[in-house]
C-alpha cells in the first residue's frame, strides 16, 4: 500500500460526512507505518472506544469507511476466525465490525458487517510480522501473494457490499 497522508485519509471516507471524518482521530505515526506491508490501514479512534476506522486503495484512490463493533466484549472462551485474513483469535480478537452503509441507505440506518481482527492487523499476521497471542494461523498451501490475494478480494467483497 502506498503512504498516505492525514488529509489522503480524512477525504477518503464513503460512509460518513465530510464534518464526521474532519473530526476523526487520524494516527499521529503515519511516517513510522509499514506501508509496504500493509493491505490496509486500520487503527481504533481513542476517543470512542466502539469505532475503528480502515482505508485501503481500490481503483487507484483511497477508501476509507468508519466501522462500529462492541465496546464490550464478553470473555468468551472459544476462538473467532477473521473473515480477512482466517487468523482465529480467542477471546475479543475477533469481533463483528459494521460499517453503515455509503449514500441514502447507510443515512437511513443501513448497514454491513464483517468478522475482522479487532485490532486490524491482518496484512501484519499474514506475513508474519505480528504473532498472534494465544491464537494460531492455519498452514496453508497457499503462497504469501495468495494470501494476501484473498485477504484483499474479501476486503473488497465487503466494500462491495457498503454500495448495493
Amino acid at each position: 500500500m502506498r503512504a498516505l497522508s492525514e488529509h489522503d485519509i480524512r477525504s477518503s471516507f464513503v460512509n460518513c460526512s465530510k464534518g464526521e471524518a474532519k473530526r476523526l482521530a487520524i494516527p499521529r505515526d503515519l511516517g513510522q507505518r509499514p506501508w509496504d506491508d500493509l493491505d490496509f490501514l486500520g487503527w481504533r479512534d481513542p476517543g470512542a472506544p466502539d469505532r475503528s476506522c480502515l482505508v485501503t486503495e481500490r481503483e487507484g484512490r483511497a477508501v476509507g469507511v468508519t466501522l462500529r463493533f462492541p465496546s464490550s466484549q464478553r470473555g468468551f472462551l472459544h476462538r473467532s476466525m477473521c473473515s480477512l485474513c482466517l487468523t482465529t483469535h480467542p477471546g475479543g480478537g475477533v469481533c463483528l465490525m459494521t460499517a453503515r452503509k455509503a449514500g441514502t441507505a447507510g443515512r437511513e440506518g443501513n448497514s454491513v458487517g464483517i468478522y475482522m481482527c479487532t485490532d486490524l492487523a491482518c496484512s501484519l499476521y499474514l506475513r508474519g510480522k505480528k504473532a498472534v497471542k494465544s491464537g494460531f494461523r492455519f498452514e496453508e498451501s497457499l503462497t504469501l501473494e495468495e494470501q494476501i490475494a484473498r485477504t484483499t478480494g474479501n476486503l473488497t467483497a465487503f466494500l462491495d457490499k457498503l454500495y448495493v
